[in-house]
C-alpha cells in the first residue's frame, strides 16, 4: 500500500525540543488520519538538527465514502428550526425523511483522496505545532521553532502539492550543511531518502546517532587507556546538536586536576558539552575530554581539539577563581546574607528557613540514631553555599560545594558529608543516605519543604507542583523505609509546628525562632523572657487543636501566638505568619505520602489496594505499613487467605445489610444449648486466635499474625456453609451476628480487608 513521507526542514532545532517534536509530530498525524478514517499499518517519525521527518506505511490511496444518518427536529417544529438543521446538513427539504413524527436526514460524503487530506493535514500540523517557544520571520506570519524552509511531502512516491504560508512542498531535501553539497537531491521514497542522507552525511535516526557517537568516543579512550565517564543526558543533547556526529579527543591542562571533580565535569558538560574521561587504574579524572563535532576534519579534529582545549581552559580558570574565591569566607560567616534572600513570601527568607532545619535535626537526629550536634551544625551550614560564586555559577552544584568548603574548613567528614549530601534522594535512580547525621539532615530539609508548603495551602493540583513536594514526598518514603526508621508521620509534622519556637533544656535557653528578623543565627543558649513561656505553653496546647499564628516582635525575639490578629493589625515591626491546623495539615501530609507511597510500591509490583488496607488502620508509621503490606500480600496468596478473605467479605455484607436495620447486638459470642458444631468450632478457634493476632501485631509480628488468621480459614467456610446466620430464634441470630463481628474484628487488628479488592 502506499507510503507517506514527510520532512519539516528548518533552521538548527534545539536538542532539547526534538524528542518531544517527534512525539508530537507523530500523535498529531495519527489523530488527524485517524479522523479522516485512514489507518496507517506503521508510523515513525524522526527528529535532528535540522529537521522533523515522519513516514506512515500502509495507508489507503483514498478515503471511503461515508454515510450519517442524523435525526432533526420533530415535523411540525419552528421553521426556523428546521432551516438551521437544513443548513448543518447541507440538504435540502425534499432530501429529508420523515419517521415517527420526526425528520431525519441521510447524508452521503463521497470519500476524498488521500493526498488532499494529506495537504490539509500536514498544514494544520505546522500552523498548530506545540512547540515551547516559536518565532516568526521575514515579512510571513507563521511561526516555527526556527525559519522554516520547505516541506517534503511525497504519497506514493508523487510530491503533494500546497503551500503553508509561502513555504512550498517540495519532493528533494538537502544534506549536510558543510559536508553534503550545497544542491539539493531529489526523493522519491523513505529508501532513497535516508540512501541519499547518508551520502549527503546526516545520520537521520537519533538512536543510530548515540550508538555511533557512544561506539566512536569508547573507542578513542581505548586506544589511550582511558575510560569515558557515562553521561546519558548528555549523550542525549549532543546527539541532536550534530547530523554527522564525530567524535574527538582532546587535551585538558593537568593542572585544573587539583579542582573538585564535579566542577570540572559540570564546567564540561555545561557550557562545553564535553564528555569527561577517566584513568581506569585510579578511577580518577583524566587530563582529557571528548567533544562531539559536527564534520569530519581533514587533519583529523587536531585543530578542533586544540581550540576547544583553550575554551575549556577558559572555563575552567573560572573556576578556578571562584574555587578560591570562595575558600576564603567560611561557610559561618556566609549565613548573615541568607537573610536578604527570600525563600517564599509566607514562609519567611532562607535564614528563617536555616533555622527550622535546626530544630528539625536537632529532633529527627535521635531517631535514626545521629549526633544531635553534628546534625545541627550540618543544618545550619547546609544553605550556606547557596551564596558562593560557584553555586551561582553552576547552581546543580548547591550541597556538593557545601560539603568541600566544609573539609577545606577542617569541620567533621561527618558534617561535610550531610551539608553536600543533604539533597539527596533528588531522582529516582539516586540512592537514599545511609550515614545518621546526613539522613537527620537530608529528612528535615524534605520535611520542612513538604510540610510548610502544606501549611500555607501551597498542595500540589494536577500535573503541577512547582515545588517538587511529589519529589519531597519520595524523599521522605526512600529515607525512611530504606533505614528502617520508626518516624510517625503525624508527629514528624507536630515537630515541624514545634520548629517555629523551640526551646533547649537545661534552663529554657531560647534555641530558635523562625520568625525572627534580627539575625540571630544558630542553637545559642539566650534566657528565655517569662512572656516567651507563657506563649510556648499556648502553642504546645494549640499544636494539636488550631493553628496557631505566629507574630514575631524584631525588638525583643519574644514570639507570640495570635489566633484573634489580622494581617493589618500587627504593630509596627511585627512580622505575622499564619498557618493552618497542625491536625488538618498532619492527615493531609499522610494521605500524600500514602499516593506516593502507592506509586513506589506499585512499581515495585505490590497492589495499592493493600495500601489503602493498612492505611485504613490510621497507622502512620511508613515502616511498619509496608511491613503490613508485604505480610498482607504473601497471605493473600496463599489458599487460605483468597478463601478467609472471600469469608470476611461475606460476614461483612451480612453485617452492613443487618445495621440498615437497627443497631448490631455487641459483645461477645457465646455457645448456647444445641449450637451446631460448626458455630461451636469457630467460637474456639475465635478464643485461640484473636488473642495470639493481637499480640503478634504489637509486637509487629506480622507475618505471624497472617499465619494465626489463616487457621480461621477452615472454621469461617465451615460456619458459612452449615449455620443459617439469619435464623427464626433471635437469640441465635443475635448469637450469631456477634461471632461474625468478632471474625471481622480479629481480620481488622490487621488491616481492612474491606479495602481489598477481590
Amino acid at each position: 500500500m502506499p507510503q507517506l513521507l514527510i520532512e519539516l526542514f528548518s533552521e538548527e532545532i534545539p536538542a532539547r525540543m526534538q524528542a518531544q517534536a517527534a512525539r508530537d509530530l507523530e500523535r498529531m498525524a495519527r489523530e488527524r488520519l485517524a479522523a479522516q478514517g485512514l489507518l496507517p499499518e506503521a508510523m515513525k517519525t524522526f527528529a535532528g538538527p535540522r529537521r522533523l521527518t515522519l513516514v506512515a506505511e500502509g495507508l489507503a490511496a483514498s478515503q471511503g465514502d461515508r454515510h450519517e444518518d442524523r435525526k432533526g427536529p420533530r415535523v411540525g417544529a419552528p421553521e426556523a428550526a428546521l432551516e438551521g438543521f437544513l443548513r448543518s446538513t447541507g440538504l435540502s427539504r425534499e432530501d429529508l425523511t420523515e419517521r415517527d413524527g420526526v425528520w431525519h436526514a441521510h447524508i452521503h460524503k463521497a470519500g476524498r483522496s488521500t493526498p488532499d487530506i494529506v495537504a490539509e493535514m500536514v498544514e494544520d500540523i505546522v500552523r498548530n505545532f506545540p512547540w515551547p517557544k516559536s518565532m516568526t520571520w521575514g515579512t510571513g506570519t507563521l511561526r516555527w521553532v526556527r525559519p522554516l524552509k520547505h516541506i517534503l511531502c511525497l504519497f506514493d512516491g508523487a510530491k503533494v502539492p500546497f503551500s503553508v504560508d509561502q513555504v512550498e512542498s517540495v519532493d528533494f531535501t538537502l544534506g549536510h550543511r558543510f559536508m553534503g553539497t550545497a544542491e539539493a537531491f531529489r526523493v522519491k521514497d523513505f529508501e532513497s531518502y535516508v540512501e541519499g542522507l547518508e551520502k549527503h552525511f546526516v545520520m537521520l535516526d537519533p538512536d543510530l546517532r548515540k550508538q555511533h557517537i557512544l561506539s566512536a568516543a569508547q573507542t578513542l579512550c581505548f586506544a589511550r587507556n582511558l575510560e569515558l565517564v557515562d553521561d546519558a543526558g548528555l549523550l542525549d543533547e549532543v546527539s541532536g546538536l550534530a547530523e554527522w556526529p564525530t567524535p574527538i579527543l582532546g587535551n585538558m591542562n593537568p593542572d585544573f586536576l587539583d579542582l573538585p571533580p564535579e566542577v570540572i565535569r559540570t564546567s564540561m558538560r555545561t557550557h562545553q558539552k564535553y564528555f569527561a574521561v577517566r584513568d581506569p587504574s585510579t578511577g580518577n579524572l583524566a587530563p582529557y575530554f571528548i567533544t562531539v563535532a559536527n564534520i569530519e576534519a581533514a587533519d583529523g579534529g587536531a585543530a578542533i581539539a586544540a581550540g576547544n582545549g583553550k575554551v575549556l581552559a577558559a572555563r575552567l580558570s573560572d573556576a578556578r577563581f571562584f574555587w578560591d574565591e570562595d575558600r576564603k569566607v567560611r561557610l559561618e560567616d556566609r549565613l548573615e546574607k541568607l537573610k536578604g534572600v527570600t525563600f517564599h513570601a509566607r514562609l519567611g527568607t532562607l535564614a528563617e528557613r536555616v533555622e527550622r532545619l535546626e530544630v528539625l535535626s536537632a529532633a529527627l537526629a535521635p531517631r535514626v540514631g545521629a549526633d544531635v550536634s553534628k546534625a545541627v551544625l550540618a543544618a545550619r551550614l547546609a544553605k550556606a553555599d547557596l551564596t558562593t560564586g560557584m553555586v551561582g555559577e553552576f547552581p546543580e552544584l548547591q550541597g556538593l560545594m557545601g560539603g568541600y568548603y566544609a573539609l577545606e574548613e577542617k569541620l567533621s567528614p561527618v558534617v561535610a558529608d550531610a551539608i553536600r549530601d543533604h539533597y539527596r534522594p533528588v531522582g529516582a535512580n539516586d540512592e537514599a543516605p545511609e550515614r545518621p547525621v546526613t539522613m537527620a539532615v537530608a529528612l528535615a530539609e524534605k520535611l520542612d519543604t513538604l510540610t510548610a508548603f502544606f501549611a500555607i495551602n501551597e498542595k500540589p493540583t494536577g500535573s503541577r507542583d512547582p515545588y517538587a513536594l511529589r519529589r519531597a514526598a519520595l524523599g521522605i518514603i526512600r529515607i525512611l523505609l530504606a533505614s528502617e526508621v520508626r518516624a510517625p508521620v503525624r508527629a514528624l509534622v507536630a515537630d515541624w509546628y514545634r520548629s517555629l519556637i523551640c526551646f533547649v533544656d537545661p534552663g529554657r535557653a531560647l534555641f530558635v525562632s523562625t520568625a525572627r528578623t534580627t539575625g540571630y543565627l544558630g542553637p545559642k543558649a539566650r534566657p528565655a523572657s517569662g512572656v516567651v513561656a507563657t506563649y510556648v505553653e499556648e502553642f504546645e496546647a494549640a499544636l494539636l487543636e488550631a493553628a496557631p499564628r505566629v507574630v514575631a516582635i524584631a525588638a525583643d525575639f519574644d514570639v507570640r501566638f495570635d489566633r484573634s490578629a489580622r494581617a493589618g493589625d500587627t504593630p509596627e515591626g511585627e512580622v505575622l505568619y499564619e498557618f493552618r491546623a497542625c491536625p488538618e495539615v498532619a492527615d493531609e501530609v499522610l494521605s500524600f505520602l500514602a499516593d506516593r507511597l502507592k506509586v513506589s510500591l506499585r512499581d515495585q509490583g505490590k497492589r495499592h489496594d493493600l495500601v489503602d488496607a493498612v492505611f485504613a488502620l490510621g497507622d502512620d508509621d511508613l515502616v511498619r505499613i509496608v511491613a503490613r503490606v508485604e505480610a498482607l500480600s504473601n497471605f493473600l496468596t496463599t489458599e487460605d487467605g483468597a478463601n478467609l478473605l472471600a469469608g470476611y467479605k461475606r460476614a461483612s455484607n451480612i453485617l452492613k445489610a443487618e445495621e440498615k436495620k437497627g443497631p448490631l447486638p455487641v459483645g461477645a459470642s457465646v455457645l448456647g444449648r444445641g449450637a451446631p458444631a460448626e458455630e461451636a468450632a469457630l467460637i474456639a478457634a475465635l478464643e485461640n486466635v484473636a488473642p495470639r493476632v493481637k499480640a503478634a501485631v504489637q509486637a509487629e509480628a506480622f507475618a505471624d499474625a497472617m499465619q494465626a488468621l489463616s487457621e480461621l480459614r477452615r472454621p469461617v467456610d465451615a460456619f458459612f456453609e452449615k449455620v443459617l446466620v439469619n435464623s427464626d430464634v433471635a437469640e441465635e441470630r443475635e448469637n450469631r451476628l456477634r461471632l461474625l463481628a468478632q471474625v471481622r474484628d480479629a481480620m481488622g487488628a490487621v488491616a481492612d480487608f474491606g479495602q481489598v479488592n477481590g
